[in-house]
């Protein structure tokens, strides 16, 4: 399932994840599977270039906008997920 911007506000928590785990496999360096868990930054070993690219697809794939100030408090993909769906709610 594609996620779209229409209906994010439907999506869990796991659906995003996996949308997010979709647009991280260019990133992946070996056969990691990509969970809510994954550490961003160690499990996938992505620099601060890679991440704000990701970022900029994120937020065109779900039409948020994802504050600079919060990016040094995702950690996870978990966390990232629920960045997205807080950023759609407006939270």
């Amino acid at each position: 399932m594609t996620a779209s911007a229409a209906n994010i506000s439907e999506l869990s928590l796991n659906e995003v994840v996996a949308e997010i785990a979709i647009a991280l496999v260019p990133f992946k360096k070996s056969d990691l599977e990509i969970t809510a868990d994954t550490d961003i930054a160690h499990d996938l070993n992505m620099d601060s270039l890679a991440v704000m690219d990701l970022l900029m697809e994120l937020e065109d794939k779900f039409d948020v906008s994802i504050p600079l100030n919060m990016v040094p408090e995702i950690a996870t993909v978990g966390q990232l997920a629920q960045t997205v769906i807080n950023s759609k709610k407006g939270a």
